[in-house]
């Protein structure tokens, strides 16, 4: 005669499979494979994460940009038809990337550096200008941000650095000064172009790494204050000045430098907690500039409210989580150049995120940054996705390693 399972355990049993499938666990990267399918050898929630931003940011694009695009080129559809091509490519782009291993990373970093240098020379002599600003190379139907390969390959040219040099970099300050030389003459083609904002998510991704790799506090003090003399010193520009102090009080001049800030509070305004509903807002009709790419998520503010927002925020802080996490786990086991790189990657989305949603909602001054994975804008899409292509890489190569570690422990 069969005993029967008494409701309490049948219960207990159900919720321990359905934890197996929770989203939290998939996003986190805790899910376990079955011991049928064995040891899994990628993070599926990096995945999971880009698709839903992907999804979201699509949407957004589609919701802001049509008023613009129909006065423009006469077509509502012409951004979200664009946005749509640009997350296919980055799709296409990471399939490739995904298939080449750290070490080829670690290697051609130098060249990679040269390639970024290349780039933002080149912008400063055929690109083209737009806004008074000239930050775009024109290749045929496709436009490039110089400015955005050359954060990847830098933060990459920098990791490499610290493994080849980390003990000079901790023992004296020839080592720690070499990799700020090179920053500083990154900077000095961005501040042609010019632009402020990548100079700054550079310069603090930068110290936050060095702090990471472990320098001394006297390196930090000494950066810091030649940093703060930097910024002091670009400031003194009329203009930058206007911009850097206008979102102190924007309604001092409403319809002047304060125009752009308070047009985008007043979207975060009418959102309240649930927002206006998709579709329903007030300021993408042209009130607000660039409503569908620096300035999107006050539009998303505006129709989907707090709770919108705080989804976007929940998104990126998890994946910021998973990567500051795997760059620790990669220094554990010995993988330094993956480690940093990690971190590198980690710190630059976090610091991204948090200026371009800041500075849509008055907390920081407006630097032009785009919301990682979300605004409209190919380069930004692409690099960023390679960025994240870099981490699921990174992710896959050590649990290769730790099934090797395994499996060779398991025959001795």
């Amino acid at each position: 005669m069969t005993s029967i399972a008494s409701p309490k355990s049948m219960l207990s049993n159900m919720m321990e499979k359905l934890s197996h499938f929770s989203l939290v666990s998939a996003l986190l990267g805790t899910e376990t494979s079955s011991s049928n399918s064995g040891q899994m050898t990628f993070d599926r929630s990096y995945l999971l994460l880009a698709i839903m931003m992907y999804v979201i940011g699509l949407v957004m694009v589609a919701s802001s940009s049509m008023p613009v695009a129909e006065r423009l080129h006469g077509n509502p559809f012409y951004f979200i038809t664009r946005h749509f091509i640009y997350i296919a490519l980055s799709l296409g782009i990471a399939a490739v990337a995904l298939q080449v291993p750290m070490s080829w990373w670690q290697k051609s970093s130098g060249t990679l550096l040269m390639v970024a240098l290349a780039l933002l020379v080149a912008v400063l002599v055929v690109g083209r200008n737009v806004n008074g600003s000239t930050r775009w190379l024109v290749l045929g139907p496709i436009t490039v941000q110089a400015a955005e390969p050359a954060k990847l390959f830098f933060f990459c040219y920098l990791s490499a650095y610290l493994v080849r040099r980390r003990d000079e970099v901790l023992e004296n300050f020839k080592g720690f000064i070499k990799p700020l030389v090179v920053f500083f003459v990154l900077a000095v083609l961005l501040l042609a172009q010019p632009d402020l904002g990548t100079i700054v998510v550079m310069f603090v991704t930068t110290i936050g790494l060095l702090f990471l790799a472990g320098a001394k506090l006297w390196q930090f003090i000494s950066i810091t204050a030649v940093g703060l003399i930097a910024i002091f010193l670009l400031t003194l520009e009329p203009y930058r000045w206007r911009r850097i102090t206008g979102f102190l009080d924007p309604w001092q001049d409403p319809f002047g430098t304060g125009y752009q800030l308070t047009q985008s509070l007043m979207a975060y305004g009418r959102g309240e907690i649930f927002g206006q509903g998709l579709g329903n807002s007030i300021q993408k009709l042209e009130y607000l500039p660039e409503a569908h790419t620096d300035f999107v998520m006050a539009v998303l503010a505006e129709e989907f409210g707090f709770v919108g927002i705080s989804v976007i925020l929940l998104l990126s802080a998890i994946l910021v989580f998973k990567a500051m996490l795997l760059g620790r786990k990669a220094l554990i086991k010995e993988r330094y150049f993956e480690g940093f790189f990690a971190y590198a990657i980690g710190i630059w989305m976090c610091f991204q995120a948090a200026v371009n949603i800041g500075a849509s909602a008055g907390i920081v001054p407006t630097k032009g940054l785009t919301m990682p994975l979300i605004s409209y804008g190919g380069s930004s899409m692409i690099i960023m996705s390679l960025a994240l292509v870099v981490l699921m890489r990174i992710d896959h190569e050590l649990r290769l390693q730790s099934i090797q570690a395994t499996s060779t422990g398991g025959r001795k």
